[in-house]
This record gives structure tokens, sequence and C-alpha cells, in this order.
């Protein structure tokens, strides 16, 4: 199982962007899937978290009513929308998942671990300047 996230970048106060998460290897389809993030000197943060068994999506507090998580099943993806970015908002995310059930309201609400999911990708680094 491989996740790569992309479309990480420098913003400015305001700004958007689009991080993409392609997944790959899973024999079936996954339970939950979550973008995470972390800012230096900082815990990981649960930012967003589609379930596949509601269709529900949440959202921290934080990013409600500007980011915006949806699926392309048929492209194996899994797209963060950030709208009206600020400083804030800067630091490495990170799309994760596992093979086993996982309730997104618990990663959300937090605290999150690395070995709380098995399944990583690569962090994609999102700056927010002035």
């Amino acid at each position: 199982v491989q996740l790569q996230a992309s479309g990480g970048g420098l913003v400015q106060i305001g700004g958007s962007l689009r991080l993409s998460c392609v997944t790959s290897g899973f024999t079936s389809d996954y339970y939950a899937i979550a973008w995470f993030r972390q800012a230096p000197g900082k815990e990981l943060e649960g930012v967003s978290c589609f379930s596949v068994s509601d269709g529900t999506t949440y959202y921290a507090d934080s990013v409600k009513g500007r980011f915006t998580m949806f699926r392309e099943k048929f492209k194996n993806t899994v797209n963060l929308e950030m709208n009206n970015l600020t400083p804030e908002d800067s630091a490495v995310y990170y799309c994760a998942t596992d093979s086993v059930p996982f309730p997104c309201q618990v990663v959300i609400r937090g605290p999150i671990h690395r070995n709380s999911l098995n399944y990583w990708g690569k962090g994609t680094q999102v700056t927010v300047s002035s």
C-alpha cells in the first residue's frame, strides 16, 4: 500500500491550494482516509477525515468552512481543497489510512500519533506567507 501526497507550495495569505493523495496497492476499499498536518514544534493534528462507511467527512474546527475534502474514486485520489489560507495553516501535510476501520471523529479530535495508522504518505509542505 502506498500513498503519495502532492500539491503543497508557497501561497499568500488568503490564497488557495489543492492537495492530492493518490493511493495504490489496496485490494479492497479502505474504511476511512484522513489528512493531517504538523507544523514545526507542534503536535500532529487531524485536519479532515472521510469515512467510506457512512460517507461523512469530518473537519477540524480550525479549517471548517475553508477546507473541503473530496474523493475521486476512479482516480484513486483524495483531495484537500484549501481556501482562505492563513499563516497558521503552514505545515507539512500528510494523508494516511489503515487496512482496518478507524473512527474519523477520534483522529480529528486527537491526540494522534504516527503509529495510530499504518499507512502514511510522504508529506507535502504548505507555506502561507504575507
